[in-house]
């Protein structure tokens, strides 16, 4: 029973709820998607990775893959600096027109990393991700979006909810690989 209780906790879960938010002086119908799950890795690697764009290119790697429209993408994110980049769902399919990333915080202290994002597609993509150590080499991964989109805002928090799944079941691969980014 304990071995189905642990590889449960490591299966990403997934919530979303309706809220209001801000957007262009407007209160505006938004979705929260939150998606956690835990990590049999050490906070400290974990961290140093989830602060580069190889992290990212590799947990979004079979849904969604990234060009930069600057060049290469930089070693590690940098705070109040913008990345521009344009997704192809599944490889394939452009989604989106070109998507921003604005970095917002890296908290190295609390693990804290937030990101403001946009494209043509969705007007608000805030990002907030969050870890803190479980002991036994393990850690709790949180990813939490806000989403506003208009009239397309269910649509893509529907695939935004399976992109993160994914997202979490990758960093399984990164923690039993040992994998380092940074």
């Amino acid at each position: 029973m304990e071995m189905n209780v642990n590889a449960q906790k490591l299966k990403p879960v997934a919530k979303v709820e309706s809220v209001i938010i801000d957007y262009s002086d407007s209160k505006v119908k938004a979705k929260k998607l939150t998606v956690h799950s835990e990590i049999l890795m050490g906070i400290d690697t974990a961290w140093e990775n989830v602060k580069t764009p190889a992290l990212l290119e590799f947990v979004a790697k079979g849904m969604i893959k990234f060009k930069s429209v600057n060049g290469d993408f930089p070693k590690q994110w940098e705070v109040g600096q913008t990345y521009g980049f344009e997704t192809r769902v599944f490889g394939i399919i452009p989604f989106g027109g070109i998507h921003y990333l604005f970095v917002d915080k890296i908290d190295n202290s609390n693990y804290v990393l937030s990101t403001k994002e946009w494209d043509s597609g969705a007007k608000v993509w805030n990002h907030l991700i969050t870890m803190r150590k479980l002991g036994d080499g393990k850690i709790y991964y949180e990813d939490s979006i806000t989403i506003y989109a208009g009239m397309m805002t269910g649509f893509i928090t529907s695939f935004a909810k399976r992109f993160y799944k994914h997202r979490q079941k990758r960093w399984q691969i990164v923690a039993q690989e040992n994998l380092k980014f940074g």
